[in-house]
């Protein structure tokens, strides 16, 4: 949120747990949620804004799209074992999501997100990613994940971006800072375009087994300018150790 944001309580709902939207086109903005945000209508809009929960918009068989900027996702001490912001057809910018094993999900089409930083946990029965696609039913298309940083260090995570479901589709993956997890990176093409994964930095050293993976798949992506780096204490790039080509 923005330096100075003045926090108005959004009483919950549903069940006593949740904040229900049904309201098409509503706004929240300079909200606190002190619960989970459930979206169960059309083109809401989330800005300025702490959601102490999940955002999600899946709700019966639907899901519904929804904006959410300038906003921090999560507790602030604890740890969710669930997304922080899922489902499908939404866009998240400067999205700060904290205390959730995954950061983002995507369980259908049409997911961006952008400037936005994961600040992950895990809980014992955590399979921690900063961004997992989850799409055991139909396709997954159209990702965009940019200008994001994702942190696991010091958890047992397990893939920081996670791209391994056979129905994901149309990936773009660009300037992202991302360190930690078993793989940092985790780019399993099965179909369709080649998917575009450019200019993206891994702290060197912060994986278990190593920086990437594409799973025997890299005839399929275009990947270009991704490099090893080294970070200090505020994430600024300190160093670049060496360009990081497509492992299979």
């Amino acid at each position: 949120m923005p330096p100075g944001t003045v926090l108005t309580d959004l009483p919950l709902n549903d069940s006593g747990t949740t904040y229900r939207v049904t309201t098409a086109g509503a706004v929240i903005d300079g909200r606190h949620i002190a619960g989970n945000l459930l979206i169960a209508a059309n083109n809401v809009t989330v800005v300025n804004s702490q959601i102490d929960g999940t955002v999600i918009n899946e709700y019966g068989p639907n899901h519904y799209p929804f904006t959410i900027t300038d906003s921090t996702v999560g507790p602030a001490t604890g740890c969710i074992t669930a997304p922080g912001v899922g489902e499908s057809s939404y866009t998240a910018l400067r999205v700060h999501v904290r205390g959730h094993d995954d950061g983002f999900r995507m369980s259908g089409n049409t997911v961006t997100i952008r400037d936005s930083f994961v600040k992950q946990c895990a809980n014992a029965t955590s399979h921690a990613d900063g961004l997992q696609a989850y799409c055991p039913d139909a396709a997954c298309t159209h990702l965009a994940f940019e200008h994001n940083t994702v942190d696991a260090r010091g958890i047992d995570a397990t893939f920081m971006v996670n791209l391994v479901d056979p129905n994901v589709g149309e990936v773009s993956v660009r300037d992202n800072l991302l360190m930690g997890g078993a793989f940092t990176l985790v780019t399993e093409w099965h179909s369709g375009t080649a998917w575009e994964i450019h200019d993206n930095r891994i702290v060197n050293g912060a994986w278990t087994y190593g920086p990437a993976s594409a799973e025997g798949t890299c005839s399929h992506q275009n990947w270009s300018g991704n490099s090893l780096v080294t970070i200090d204490a505020s994430y600024a790039i300190t160093s670049t150790v060496s360009a990081l080509p497509c492992i299979d």
